[in-house]
């Protein structure tokens, strides 16, 4: 089975990488992977920099940089995965990553980068619960009430 395992940084996005790992380790035959999806440059980033392949550049470097704890955690339980850092509107990209690398589950944190004293879901979450083509687990810090 592959799982994608969308990751922004948070500690929510790594809660739910480890619980991926534990259905692994409970037996679940599974490879993953890993996504981190930047949002589109805004116009002043696009205005102060001038140069399309520099910010893309950019972007590449933060989304390797946010998956990096990720992929410690699969490197250290030995699990198989690709990581891939796209460009474009969370939601949408995620949905088009999981039928490009044909997923059969999504594993993600509740909230990502987002307020996180605002409770309940994020918007990313919330919009593959609503349009992913696959089941969608959605995994709470274990300290979130």
């Amino acid at each position: 089975m592959k799982i994608l395992l969308p990751v922004d940084g948070s500690e929510p996005a790594l809660a739910a990488v480890r619980h991926a790992l534990a259905l692994r380790a409970a037996g679940l035959r599974a490879e993953f992977v890993l996504a981190n999806v930047q949002e589109p440059p805004s116009l002043y980033e696009v205005a102060v920099t001038h140069d399309a392949d520099r910010l893309q550049e950019l972007r590449a470097g933060a989304g390797a940089d946010l998956l990096a704890p990720a992929e410690a955690l699969l490197d250290a339980a030995g699990a198989s995965y690709e990581s891939e850092v796209a460009g474009g509107e969370p939601a949408n990209v995620l949905v088009e990553l999981l039928e490009n690398y044909g997923c059969e589950a999504v594993v993600m944190g509740a909230r990502g980068m987002g307020d996180p004293e605002a409770g309940g879901i994020g918007s990313v979450a919330e919009a593959l619960l609503a349009h992913s083509p696959v089941p969608v687990t959605v995994v709470r810090r274990p300290d979130a009430g």
